[in-house]
């Protein structure tokens, strides 16, 4: 089905474009596009590769500093009443206003990509991941210490199980926030990446060649969200087991 509405919307694009004469440097038509891909198809993979690997080295940190800082914050009340209001002022801060603190900082290329991605996908995970630790139920927690279950063990057997599903709706989530990030910072601050490309196509108004880059970040989002979702699945069937069976049955 998402095969068959990309599809669709495709063709009513290109269908559009011809029939209201659009000129390509407002609205390319999808053929346009696909042109302009096969033409730079060269510094659009180079570009791109360079943003992915931005993108996986901001995330993979945002993964690890999120998911500890969201058992310290779901583990402990007193963390969670010093921590969750710095968070949510970190995450209410423009990121295209830090890219050029991070500049000064780091200079431009991949490290103020790779901070501005952490940035943008640590907070769901951490949010997540707490949530999820607070859903244990006070009752089973203390059923546990009654048999001489200690917290650590209630966190390891119980806890991080509980937060699994709430950790990957995150995940999928926060790559996608990721490559947003990266390429804000690529189009302020770095001489390679597929925001640096695009900005570079917009000032010669190659507006195909802008729509091409689109689509390569569009793809890459995608085929990073399938892997996270086939995880999931395989990891949290028990919690979607429901849904499964409905629509198989369907």
């Amino acid at each position: 089905m998402p095969w068959l509405v990309i599809v669709g919307l495709l063709i009513v694009w290109q269908s559009a474009v011809h029939l209201f004469q659009i000129r390509p440097f407002i609205l390319p038509s999808p053929t346009a596009i696909y042109d302009a891909f096969l033409q730079y198809r060269e510094p659009i993979i180079s570009n791109s590769l360079f943003t992915l690997f931005n993108t996986l080295i901001g995330f993979t940190i945002g993964v690890i500093v999120g998911m500890l800082l969201g058992i310290v914050i779901g583990s402990f009340r007193l963390a969670y009443a010093g921590l969750y209001p710095l968070l949510i002022g970190i995450n209410s801060v423009p990121k295209a206003a830090v890219v050029p603190i991070l500049v000064l900082w780091m200079g431009i290329g991949g490290p103020p990509a790779i901070t501005t991605a952490f940035l943008l996908s640590f907070f769901p995970i951490a949010v997540n991941v707490a949530t999820g630790l607070a859903t244990v139920e006070p009752e089973l927690e203390d059923v546990l210490r009654s048999l001489g279950a200690s917290k650590l063990d209630i966190l390891r057997k119980v806890g991080l199980p509980r937060t699994m599903p709430y950790l990957f709706a995150a995940l999928k989530v926060a790559i996608t926030l990721a490559f947003v990030g990266a390429v804000i910072s690529e189009t302020i601050a770095s001489n390679d990446g597929i925001g640096y490309l695009m900005l570079q196509a917009a000032s010669q108004f190659r507006v195909p060649l802008m729509f091409a880059g689109l689509f390569v970040i569009a793809a890459l989002g995608i085929a990073t969200y399938a892997i996270f979702a086939v995880l999931e699945r395989r990891f949290t069937g028990w919690a979607t087991r429901r849904e499964q069976t409905t629509f198989g049955g369907g």
